[in-house]
């Protein structure tokens, strides 16, 4: 009886206002982007790092129309999880692809959970056995857990907060960094040794990541005010913003810090190049965005993947035990989702972390594309082209990292691939043994009947 009264998930409908559903998707999108993906692009790409936010966000462009399309159609707190329900029913390509979009999801909370904290130890004189780094990026988790449980409300005050104070921070410091840069212009010949296509396709792939926080809307779904309109309106809000932000300070990192220096400080590089321009002010006020960012992002992340993990719960794709626990599904998601981002952020070090999200995350996102070409596309009253140029760049950015990886850290790919493996086979037994429940139910109806 406790179970089934349990099952309540409580959406908030019409909770979030568009400033606030924008606020959640920055939130992640920001906070993944600047402090810590520019200098592992750089490490990939060398000094063509700039460039290739530029192409991602191209690619996001092209990728966003799908879910536009299909959350103005079918907007839900489930998001991406209805989204492929919509296209694929209740079968393996739903409960397989949404998954990879969860973990996708939490792993951007650890990657912002261990940013957090390699910013936060530049005050201290850096953390070079990274110890100190997995402790405070796991508290801010916890920390964000604990606020996810007061409401709607109280975390869209905050994000808007965090969400206003980090954009106006981190345009001060691009404006500041570009108008203070000896020069703006890419040195090729910082580029010869890794600019290769596959790495700039690489590093491309890694700066999707930068920008896969607009999802975060779509999970937000119902709760969001005139959702038909607003989910659309907040999602190419949220993208604008981040490509003119991140081109600005790439463009401003690029021209205060030398490419050997941004690599070196890879998972600090904003902090880094705001020491010459502006002294031990610049590494505290930086390190003072980072924080609020990234803070910002995992409350955001926390929020919005929690809610489509309770909706697969629902539509009973995914098997749920409530462990004793009190409270409805939206709570016991929440603390699934903190102990699994708990984990990452202990365990992985940020490279791994954000090479684990982009495969998930790519891979479900041709799924989505895939989906509204061979099933939705009337119903959303989609042009076919679209979804088709997403696919095809997706492919590619997908093959350029992988290949990168092959050659440079195969053993992440080797975790990929068994995750994914576990999932399809997990998923699999699942899947039949509620299509025999659901039988043997309606055997036994019958026989009363």
């Amino acid at each position: 009886m406790l179970n089934k009264q349990n099952r309540n998930t409580n959406y908030d409908k019409g909770s979030l206002t568009l400033a606030g559903t924008v606020m959640l998707g920055t939130g992640v999108m920001i906070g993944a982007g600047i402090f810590a993906l520019t200098g592992q692009m750089a490490e990939m790409v060398g000094s063509l790092f700039p460039y290739a936010f530029i192409a991602s966000a191209i690619i996001v462009a092209f990728s966003s129309y799908s879910y536009i399309k299909i959350s103005n159609a079918y907007p839900s707190a489930g998001g991406v999880g209805m989204y492929l329900h919509k296209a694929y029913g209740n079968r393996l390509p739903t409960a397989f692809n949404a998954l990879l979009m969860y973990f996708s999801m939490v792993i951007a909370q650890s990657f912002l959970a261990r940013t957090f904290g390699s910013y936060t130890m530049q005050l201290f004189g850096g953390d070079d056995s990274g110890n100190i780094i997995s402790i405070l990026g796991v508290s801010l988790i916890v920390v964000a857990f604990i606020i996810n449980l007061l409401g709607n409300r109280l975390i869209q005050g905050i994000a808007g907060f965090i969400g206003l104070a980090k954009i106006l921070g981190i345009l001060i410091i691009g404006f500041v960094g570009v108008y203070l840069a000896n020069d703006l212009a890419v040195d090729l010949d910082a580029t010869a040794e890794v600019g290769t296509l596959s790495n700039f396709l690489g590093a491309t792939a890694l700066g999707i990541l930068a920008f896969k926080g607009f999802t975060t809307i779509t999970n937000s779904g119902s709760e969001v005010a005139n959702p038909h309109k607003n989910i659309g309106r907040a999602i190419i809000i949220s993208i604008a913003l981040c490509v003119l932000i991140y081109v600005l300070v790439g463009f401003a990192v690029a021209g205060n810090l030398p490419l050997s220096e941004i690599i070196e400080t890879k998972n600090y590089s904003l902090a880094a190049a705001s020491r010459p321009v502006l002294g031990e002010f610049g590494i505290w006020f930086t390190v003072a965005i980072a924080m609020t960012a990234t803070a910002g992002g995992v409350l955001a992340s926390s929020f919005a993947v929690s809610r489509m993990l309770a909706m697969l719960t629902e539509m009973k794709l995914i098997p749920h035990s409530h462990f004793g626990m009190p409270g409805n599904i939206q709570k016991h998601t929440l603390v699934y989702t903190a102990a699994l981002g708990i984990i990452l952020t202990a365990f992985f070090d940020l490279s791994r972390i954000a090479a684990l999200g982009i495969v998930f995350y790519l891979i479900m996102d041709i799924s989505i594309h895939w989906g509204l070409l061979r099933y939705l596309l009337k119903d959303v009253n989609a042009k076919k082209w679209v979804p088709i140029t997403a696919i095809i760049l997706d492919l590619l950015v997908l093959i350029g990292f992988v290949w990168v990886k092959l050659n440079s850290d195969p053993y992440v790919l080797i975790v990929a691939l068994l995750t994914m493996i576990v999932i399809a086979v997990g998923e699999t037994i699942f899947l039949r043994s509620v299509v025999r429940k659901s039988n043997k139910h309606e055997h036994m109806h019958s026989d009363k009947s």
